[in-house]
């Protein structure tokens, strides 16, 4: 590692004014992606602000016809929740499927979102349920929230609070993991809510994206055979060692079925 000063700050307002007064300040939620990077001396931020000491950034609450997730939240206590399991059975899967136990049990749905992997698997639920991010700033909604890979509208000093999630009628993610890390190679959250069908995609690209033939499909008839002949252009989608293009193209709409299949 480079060095760095480390900051644990005990409230929200003290957060706040130690990643503004930072000259290239991070912050650190669970650390699963930050302190890996550092240990590789891939960043070398001047300061990193913990706010693993704000308890009030964590938990889970029901208001009216949403579930409010506060950023700190594990994805185990997301997948243990009573209240997600009840309200959205989908989010609660989608948790419980993230990387291993020791990951579920440190990282957090603020941190990941924040780091928005391009084969994270909560970019897809957020997006699909229509779901609000809530900062220190304002409320942005999960389209306008991932910009691009490992990009999103947060500003420097802009630090998540919640993530609110409507409740829908039916939602259901199904993903194509990477044996070892547990990432999806390709990842797909079907919902549907008062708003229409909403079908996305994880993994497949270079960020969290819509496929609008699918929706179409299934606004018409909510069935894994409506999908049948629709395809997704491998044009401008993710290829590694793991899988190609063209293979992830066919995996979003296995993936797609197979959610659809799980939701109906």
């Amino acid at each position: 590692m480079y060095d760095f000063e480390y900051v644990k700050p005990g409230s929200l307002d003290a957060a706040k004014s130690a990643i503004a007064s930072a000259e290239d300040g991070k912050l650190m939620a669970g650390g699963m992606t930050l302190i890996p990077t550092l240990k590789q001396r891939l960043a070398s931020p001047s300061d990193v602000v913990d706010l693993g000491g704000l308890g009030d950034l964590a938990g889970i609450r029901k208001d009216g016809n949403s579930i409010v997730i506060g950023a700190m939240t594990r994805h185990a206590d997301v997948a243990a929740s009573a209240d997600v399991r009840a309200a959205i059975p989908a989010l609660a899967d989608l948790a419980d499927g993230i990387g291993d136990p020791q990951v579920r049990n440190r990282g957090t749905i603020g941190g990941s979102i924040a780091n928005n992997d391009p084969a994270a698997d909560y970019p897809a639920a957020l997006v699909a349920l229509g779901a609000t991010v809530r900062t220190t700033k304002r409320e942005l909604a999960a389209e306008d929230f991932f910009t691009g890979m490992f990009e999103t509208a947060l500003d420097d000093d802009e630090i998540i609070t919640e993530v609110v999630f409507p409740t829908v009628e039916k939602a259901a993610y199904a993903k194509f993991p990477n044996p070892a890390s547990r990432y999806a190679i390709v990842g797909v959250f079907v919902a549907k809510g008062s708003d229409g069908v909403k079908v996305a995609v994880t993994g497949a690209g270079p960020a969290v994206f819509r496929s609008a033939d699918m929706e179409a499909a299934l606004s018409a008839n909510f069935s894994a055979d409506a999908l049948n002949g629709i395809s997704v252009s491998a044009d401008d989608l993710n290829s590694d060692i793991h899988a190609g293009a063209d293979y992830r193209a066919h995996l979003v709409g296995v993936m797609a079925q197979r959610a659809v299949k799980a939701a109906g």
